[in-house]
């Protein structure tokens, strides 16, 4: 009698600890959103202290773009080298040095340069964080937890749109409110590095450097002591076969599957970007002030942009659970596009005014309702699960390198192209790239869905990515 009553017990342990795993490296998905969406209210205020115009404003923007892109690509390898708990410990100690930097700087110059600092970590956060919740996760739950991290990433923007409506609204007539906006993101931070500090490391990168006594241990601290020793052995098979070359370099792109996971990978990066969600999250407060609000009335309207991200990732997270990786894609692709076809029409037809703020508005939930519902949490999903062992760490980080890369084109770009050509314009470009964006998805990606790690790799090796593939049989 006192055995079933144990068993739940124990279950319930292991259940818990998975669970703070997944919210303390999450506060990295946090960070990442709040610092990349409080830019948006932030800049009307900066362009009046700070004396910005439209290239310094794009800089200002853009210069965290950039430095994601370096973080990403060197976060990768260093969390290969290193181990991804420590990595996240030190990406904590940047976000708080870039967001102090940020909050104290007393020119555009410094601005720019902190910015590039917090990109730092932003970047090393988005390719980290997904890569480790994966590890950690077991096979039939993967899905859910690390999107996980995508709902803490557009839960930070909202955070970030509502203190900067309050803020904005409350001591806007006072100088360096942006200041105020921005140092709040110092709190996630330092919760990031206290909860760390206490996260166990991942299971998969203890096995790829030979540790296997530990590599069990953390498995039977979130996994039931059956589960662990089944996950155990088939991780530890995988990673003897790989342990000589352990770390992946380029080299290993000589091998022509390993080459088309690559280049999948790469696709799914751009692919996420070029819909021009961050046009939106950046510069969604200008573009309501174009469309007819007031900057009072555009930081609040902004809000519902927030809300639904939020809303709408609750519902990709459910529905990764019962629909596979590759449709969801499609779908969200064409949500997006058509979205961004009619606020280029609306903006085209419709007179300056409320009426035309209220339509763009509507438009801009419904374009993040795919976005952040379907193609985000699909993305960095996906981009977790694709790369083999030994070269997850190099292919997360030079996809979320190029990822980054076209961010910080979109970020550079948008403003200007806004002031050049206007708003319709400017969406019928990224209505043309999510015309290529739908056909590429369509050819090369494949479905990842019910697979493990390990089984994914073994189906990489024997069916060649971009061919049509059956749905794993708990896919279907």
């Amino acid at each position: 009698m006192t055995e079933p009553t144990a068993k739940p017990a124990k279950q319930g342990k292991h259940a818990r600890a998975l669970r703070t795993v997944t919210l303390v490296s999450t506060f990295g998905g946090l960070l990442f959103g709040y610092d990349t969406g409080v830019i948006n209210g932030a800049l009307p205020y900066m362009q009046h202290d700070l004396g910005l115009t439209p290239l310094t404003e794009a800089l200002v923007t853009s210069s965290l773009l950039f430095g994601a892109a370096i973080g990403a690509f060197s976060g990768g390898r260093l969390a290969d080298r290193n181990g991804r708990r420590k990595m996240l410990l030190a990406l904590a100690v940047i976000f708080l040095a870039g967001t102090l930097g940020c909050t104290l700087a007393p020119g555009t110059a410094v601005m720019v340069a902190a910015r590039f600092v917090l990109g730092l970590a932003v970047g090393g956060a988005s390719v980290i964080v997904p890569v480790y919740l994966a590890e950690m996760s077991p096979t039939a739950r993967r899905g859910r937890i690390v999107t996980q991290n995508e709902l803490m990433i557009v839960s930070g923007q909202l955070m970030a749109f509502v203190f900067n409506a309050i803020i904005g609204n409350t001591w806007g007539e006072s100088a360096g409110v942006w200041r105020w906006m921005l140092v709040i993101a110092t709190l996630p931070a330092i919760a990031l590095w206290f909860g760390m500090l206490a996260m166990p490391e991942s299971p998969r990168w203890l096995a790829s450097m030979g540790s296997f006594g530990e590599t069990l241990a953390v498995l039977q601290k979130v996994r039931s002591q059956e589960d662990a020793r089944k996950e155990f052995d088939e991780v530890k098979a995988l990673a003897v076969e790989d342990y000589k070359a352990r770390m992946g370099s380029w080299r290993d792109l000589r091998t022509p599957w390993l080459r088309r996971v690559f280049v999948v990978g790469l696709g799914l990066a751009v692919v996420q970007q070029i819909t021009g969600v961050n046009s939106i999250m950046y510069y969604g407060t200008q573009i309501l002030t174009q469309a007819g609000f007031g900057t009072g009335t555009a930081l609040v309207a902004n809000i519902a942009n927030g809300v639904i991200s939020v809303l709408a990732t609750f519902v990709g997270i459910w529905l990764l659970g019962r629909v596979g990786r590759r449709p969801m894609l499609i779908t969200g692709q064409i949500g997006t596009t058509s979205a961004l076809l009619l606020i280029g029409l609306f903006s085209l037809i419709l007179p300056e005014g409320t009426a035309r703020g209220f339509v763009i508005l509507s438009l801009t939930v419904t374009f993040l309702a795919f976005q952040q519902g379907v193609i985000s949490p699909v993305t960095w999903l996906m981009l977790s699960e694709i790369f083999p062992l030994k070269l997850r760490g190099l292919g997360m980080g030079i996809s979320a390198f190029v990822l980054w890369i076209v961010n910080f084109l979109v970020g550079f770009s948008f403003p200007q192209l806004l002031a050049a050509t206007g708003i319709s314009n400017t969406f019928f470009v990224f209505v043309v790239l999510g015309v290529l964006a739908i056909l590429f998805v369509r050819r090369y990606v494949p479905e990842t869905r019910g697979l493990s790690l390990e089984e994914l790799e073994g189906h990489f090796k024997q069916v060649p990515v971009g061919t049509r593939q059956p749905e794993p049989a708990d896919a279907r």
